[in-house]
């Protein structure tokens, strides 16, 4: 409970809330306390830094900028629609008083009694620049031809690059926007059929995986002619390999074979089956019928 204690608010027993809205209304005090003693009158005590270095009109010391006060705020009229608010301030060297307002024209602060401004501002246009604030809006363009010029220059640019570009978004938006129904039924049509063209294919793999015992993780490559010459290719060349080797193993068992004459009877056959095997070897390779490319390959 003292943990809490700072948190809390006391009501006094005749309090209502119905009827006093807040603690603040049931004493008779503003929300801003102190600071709104003067608010009866459009006056609200603020703390004001000045914003530049000043002269007291009466005391003649210097103020730096920087330094605050208790103004009395108020607003004094306005600018369009931004207020113009004063700052009335009481010298902490003297008793005299000195004001201070926004111009929001020139989007600064302007001393208006009491005091006098430090003069420190620098000049571009006596240094070959130009000048920052323009107080003459109303002053029309120093060369009417250049100003003649940047417009029909605009006017052209509008007329070839803007307005085109213009209609061609239009275009666009009504391409796609025209009729949104027909669209998506376009959509969704051409969704379905690509669904069924993947199904299909991926049946179709799943079916090759399963003849060949191929993992079912194993991304196969799609069907088209270069795929398919490629593999024709590979299979050519596999096939002459294969038969280069069994050219080769026959050639050895031929000329390691020894030749026997071929027995009458079924004892001779018994009495040397080492030749009987050769024999039986040889005519399996000799009537060995050749390799066939696959169906896809064909």
């Amino acid at each position: 409970m003292q943990g809490k204690s700072g948190f809390n608010k006391y009501y006094p027993p005749d309090y209502d809330g119905e009827k006093h809205k807040s603690l603040n209304a049931y004493r008779g005090k503003h929300a801003l306390g102190d600071r709104a003693r003067k608010l009866d009158k459009g006056i609200l005590i603020t703390r004001f830094e000045l914003p530049f270095n000043i002269w007291c009109g009466t005391c003649n010391n210097h103020i730096g900028m920087g330094v605050r006060y208790n103004a009395e705020k108020k607003k004094v009229g306005s600018y369009y629609s931004t207020p113009i608010y004063s700052f009335r301030c009481k010298c902490h060297l003297c008793d005299s008083w000195f004001e201070i307002q926004t111009d929001p024209k020139n989007t600064r602060y302007v001393v208006v009694s009491g005091a006098r401004q430090k003069d420190e501002e620098w000049n571009p246009e006596e240094n070959g620049g130009f000048a920052i604030h323009d107080p003459d809006a109303n002053a029309g363009p120093a060369d009417p031809l250049a100003a003649l010029e940047k417009s029909t220059t605009a006017q052209d640019h509008v007329n070839k690059v803007q307005i085109p570009r213009l209609e061609s978004l239009q275009d666009v938006s009504d391409r796609y926007n025209g009729d949104p129904y027909a669209l998506s039924t376009l959509v969704r049509k051409r969704f379905r059929a690509e669904k069924k063209i993947d199904a299909a294919k991926r049946a179709a793999d799943d079916q090759l995986k399963g003849r060949y015992g191929l993992p079912e993780t194993l991304q196969l490559a799609a069907e088209d002619d270069e795929s398919k010459s490629a593999a024709r290719e590979q299979w050519e060349r596999g096939r002459r390999e294969h038969e280069a080797r069994t050219s080769i193993r026959r050639a050895r068992l031929q000329s390691s074979a020894i030749p026997l004459s071929l027995p009458s009877t079924s004892s001779s056959r018994s009495r040397d089956p080492l030749a009987l095997l050769k024999a039986r070897v040889l005519s399996n390779t000799r009537h060995s019928s050749t390799l066939k490319p696959p169906d896809g390959l064909k």
